[in-house]
């Protein structure tokens, strides 16, 4: 309840007097303080306008063709090595790369070093497993142990990646691939092809080595206390990310294409000023873990201009995971998300559901997602704990939404988005404590959807509802209408649903909110 004071500053004091009870107050002024609120959230995502400071490269420039051959077939990871190299020699400068088929194996990058690729450069990293060893990466105190990403970088200072070239992963002899992605006949031709299948006959594996590589995933999980020494090298076949930069001041990717990673596509972790420009990334829709970019713990980031077609998240914003994400605690910050495009992926748009450090201070304008399962996507689970807070969304238009078109779901298992249960009776009301995930003053208006399977699905947790989440302006078109569990402040100011089945709206344990849908 607002008090005399916080009234005043909204400037609906006229008509208050203190002998007026406040209930009486508040109902005939309703209108007004409506309008307040919205002119308060519009000032505050207007103050959410990051301009990320740009990488200063030197103006030195050296052609990969003065060493290695883009023919296709020469592996050049000594060529990318020596001109790097030879460029941090220098201070610095700008690695050319012209037209041709660039095989190679890892790229390690250096700090004031510009990876520029001229349009018809293509980078194919090599399929052979053993360029890509496991590590042991050092995030701030907590270990993890990978594979070493085709392209890398560690506590670096102005990087970019830029042109209108092409970077391949390679990652089709990394991906496991599931049966229920695929028709019977395709199913049939890929056991064919080669390669193994697991022994519940769902999951088919490019090779031996990487099936056993996944033994390593469920070891981790259990017990983040392994080394590398505990491995045998037979099961040294991690996936890795295509793109991994962790610790960077000013880092820049515009323009560049990026396709086909092992695992992620882009993850920039625990950098500060990030510029993502006009990049465009395409993975198969059965390419499995291939997100299009993982904003993780990352501050003051621009993403405007992009394309994603991917086989799981698009834009996805993270801030490590459960304990270790916590004990990091760097949160994802200061983010503006703008007149990008997503087409295939799991989510348009998601928080999570990795987010223990907790995100805040983000702003999404201006972006359209065709055919992706779930449009906005909001997910986490009991265990991870973080805060996402300070979260403003507008003008964004969807089509052919197969699942969601808005979702928050806080249990988050891992499944398939499609397959996520909504609005569930549970009532197991556990204690609240620093696992548990709280989704608070998030904002979303001028939406428009054009068809989707269910059209608002808000789903908090019996012990921390979700709160203060605000929709305006927004009118979907759906098989289902509007579903709310364990929520509170919830506000919709002209909603408008229009559903082919069932009741427009359900709710189940939703508390001081103002539910009214436009007719």
């Amino acid at each position: 309840m607002q008090g005399a004071e916080s009234l005043v500053s909204s400037g609906v004091e006229s008509r208050y007097h203190p002998a007026m009870p406040m209930k009486k107050f508040l109902a005939a002024n309703a209108l007004a303080l409506l309008c307040a609120s919205v002119t308060v959230r519009a000032d505050d995502a207007a103050k959410i306008s990051p301009h990320p400071a740009a990488p200063k490269i030197p103006a030195t420039r050296i052609s990969l063709a003065e060493s290695g051959k883009g023919d296709g077939q020469t592996l050049n990871t000594a060529a990318f090595e020596n001109a790097i190299a030879a460029l941090a020699a220098k201070g610095g400068g700008k690695l050319i790369v012209p037209p041709g088929i660039w095989l190679t194996g890892p790229i390690k990058l250096r700090s004031h070093i510009e990876l520029h690729l001229e349009r018809g450069a293509l980078i194919q990293f090599s399929r052979d497993y053993n360029l890509y060893p496991l590590r042991v990466i050092d995030l701030k105190g907590e270990k993890e142990v990978d594979s070493i990403s085709p392209i890398s970088g560690e506590d670096l200072e102005d990087v970019a990646i830029t042109g209108e070239g092409i970077i391949d992963g390679g990652g089709d002899a990394w991906r496991p691939l599931k049966k229920d992605k695929l028709g019977d006949g395709d199913w049939k031709a890929l056991i064919k092809s080669g390669g193994v299948v697991d022994e519940k006959g769902t999951t088919w594996y490019p090779s031996r080595e990487v099936m056993g590589g996944t033994k390593i995933v469920g070891d981790l999980r259990k017990n983040n206390s392994l080394k590398l020494e505990d491995y045998e090298p037979a099961h040294q076949y991690l996936r890795p990310k295509l793109l991994r930069i962790i610790g960077c001041k000013r880092l820049l990717l515009e323009g560049v294409t990026f396709q086909n990673p092992p695992n992620w596509t882009l993850n920039p972790a625990l950098c500060d000023d990030v510029s993502i420009l006009n990049v465009q990334v395409r993975n198969s829709p059965t390419a499995q873990n291939s997100d299009a970019l993982d904003l993780e713990s990352c501050r003051h980031a621009i993403i405007r201009g992009c394309t994603f077609d991917v086989g799981d998240d698009g834009i996805c914003i993270k801030s490590g995971k459960d304990a270790a994400g916590r004990r990091i605690g760097v949160p994802t910050e200061d983010v503006l998300v703008e007149g990008c495009t997503v087409y295939h992926a799991h989510g348009g748009f998601t928080i999570g559901s990795e987010m223990s450090g907790g995100v805040r201070n983000m702003r999404v304008d201006n972006c359209t997602f065709i055919g992706t399962d779930i449009g906005l996507r909001f997910k986490s689970t009991r265990g991870r704990g973080g805060a996402v807070e300070k979260i403003y969304i507008s003008n964004i238009r969807m089509m052919n939404i197969p699942g969601d078109a808005i979702n928050f779901d806080m249990y988050y298992g891992g499944r398939s988005p499609l397959d996520e249960a909504a609005g569930n009776a549970e009532t197991n009301l556990l204690p609240v404590t620093e696992e548990t995930p709280q989704f608070k003053d998030i904002h979303i208006q001028d939406v428009v959807c054009r068809g989707a399977k269910k059209a608002i699905v808000l789903e908090g947790l019996p012990e921390m509802a979700i709160r203060d989440i605000s929709l305006r302006n927004v009118s979907i078109t759906s098989q289902q209408g509007v579903f709310v569990t364990d929520a509170e402040g919830i506000t919709f100011d002209n909603v408008r649903v229009e559903n082919k089945t069932g009741e427009t709206l359900n709710t189940t344990r939703v508390k001081n909110s103002k539910l009214d849908l436009a007719k």
